[in-house]
């Protein structure tokens, strides 16, 4: 493996305890602001301001006047101009009060009173919520953001890689295997197209996935709410705050939400992960039968003793990380939408990983595009395996036996092939003698195992026509 680090961040980088924040942080880079302690305090804040401006904007809330524009833009300004320094002082008030959302409340309360016109409505901040209302529609809009704006711009990116190599090599023969062993050839193209398609089908579910959010108090039930404004439409209130948030609204649920929609999430991020682990390994086994070659890159050791070797190092990185992100997420999936009774403290601290599996996911699409950026097509050697294996083509041959009524076709075939050196000269020979028509005889005797594909090519020119046409 190569470091992916930089001189100046080689500190951090040595010291962290996680890979994803040490060795590989270059890469994991554009998540630190959503996933990290930072990000999920700025979302808070987000959440908490948005809910006082949302509570400003209702008739029936008499007690929080209709706010000016300067009022509302320095609590807009709160949350749109959040820094570290906010987040260090957000971090120092939980030393005190040892809960980090009571820590938030604080924070911008004091902020709130920097205005002499706002002071007298900074109890209307986290106003009949608790603490899961915040939590739960932060975690939503960070899963929400890195799904949008860094993980599907990097998996759409992924299927754009492949179907380019395909549309390249739509109709250039290789000889599948199947069980390891040679099988009917295909085409290089088609092939890639396979995964694309795969990936894509997992993008459009990832992309569909609702990403759910509830804010409706202790248990659910919106008791504070009601206590304190009992002819208040509370359930209405809460759905409309929840979707202005372009979150999906939950109306029902414990003191949580039940984080249902979070293992839905995570399982077709597996999915898209096992698609493309299943690429890395075939594209370390194709580069091994040196149907593919890589580009060396000035300067990298392939070995520490073997200086000819060019290792398949970006899959195998590929492969590893996203079965990290797999295992982490498999476990998230089974355990979030479990609680006791109507909340147990389980989920908060298992939330905090979602970070570790993207970030173990995010790697590994880098990786496998990086790997795909440095491997050509090896035309000579396809062509060579093709012709040193003219036994692939007894399956037409037998296929047009049986067609025309000839006896036993399979085991004429089996007899002929199975356990010996087939020729393109004993081929012939075993097609001459057959009982054809001139035409289906001429038909056979001119197939060449390159030519043996089906329409192998007219699939990949499909499906890449496609995919230029959507994207």
């Amino acid at each position: 493996e190569n470091m992916t680090t930089h001189p100046q961040d080689n500190h951090a980088a040595l010291t962290a305890v996680s890979a994803v924040d040490g060795r590989y942080h270059t890469q994991t880079a554009p998540l630190s602001e959503l996933c990290s302690e930072f990000g999920l305090i700025h979302f808070r804040v987000t959440v908490e301001v948005n809910w006082f401006l949302f509570l400003s904007e209702q008739a029936d809330i008499t007690e929080v006047p209709t706010l000016s524009e300067p009022q509302r833009a320095h609590i807009r300004g709160i949350a749109d101009h959040f820094t570290l320094e906010d987040a260090i002082r957000i971090k120092n008030i939980e030393r005190t009060t040892n809960h980090d959302l009571k820590a938030v409340e604080y924070f911008l309360k004091e902020r709130f009173n920097e205005q002499t016109a706002l002071q007298p409505y900074v109890e209307f901040i986290h106003f009949a919520c608790t603490s899961e209302d915040i939590n739960n529609l932060a975690y939503g809009l960070i899963l929400k953001t890195a799904r949008d704006k860094i993980l599907l711009p990097k998996m759409k990116n992924m299927v754009k890689v492949l179907s380019t190599l395909a549309h390249r090599h739509t109709s250039t023969p290789m000889m599948a295997r199947t069980h390891g062993q040679p099988a009917s050839p295909s085409t290089v193209g088609k092939e890639l197209a396979n995964v694309c398609y795969r990936l894509q089908r997992q993008i459009q579910q990832f992309e569909a996935v609702e990403i759910l959010g509830k804010l409706n108090g202790a248990v659910g039930n919106f008791n504070a709410h009601i206590a304190a404004y009992p002819t208040v439409d509370w359930s209405n209130l809460g759905a409309r705050f929840v979707t202005s948030l372009g979150l999906t609204h939950n109306p029902f649920t414990t003191q949580i939400e039940p984080h249902d929609y979070v293992a839905e999430y995570l399982h077709t991020l597996m999915r898209f992960n096992t698609i493309l682990l299943d690429m890395n390994r075939d594209m370390w086994g194709y580069i091994a039968f040196e149907y593919f070659v890589q580009k060396p890159k000035e300067g990298e050791v392939g070995s520490s003793t073997m200086p000819h070797k060019v290792n398949p190092i970006d899959f195998e990185n590929s492969e590893g990380n996203l079965g990290v992100a797999n295992a982490l997420m498999d476990h998230l999936a089974q355990k979030l939408p479990i609680s006791r009774f109507q909340r147990d403290l389980t989920d908060s601290t298992v939330l905090r990983t979602l970070g570790t599996c993207l970030g173990h996911t995010l790697i590994g699409l880098v990786s496998a595009e990086k790997g795909l950026s440095k491997v050509s097509i090896n035309t000579p050697k396809l062509l060579s395996e093709l012709n040193a294996n003219w036994a692939l083509l007894a399956e037409p041959i037998q296929t047009v036996m049986r067609r025309y009524g000839l006896k036993n076709p399979y085991e004429q075939l089996k007899t002929l092939t199975r356990g010996q050196t087939i020729t393109e000269a004993s081929i012939k020979q075993f097609i001459h003698t057959l009982d054809l028509p001139p035409e289906a005889k001429s038909q056979l005797l001119a197939l060449k195992p390159e030519d043996y594909v089906g329409n192998a090519s007219a699939q990949a020119q499909s499906f890449t026509h496609i995919h230029t046409n959507d994207t």
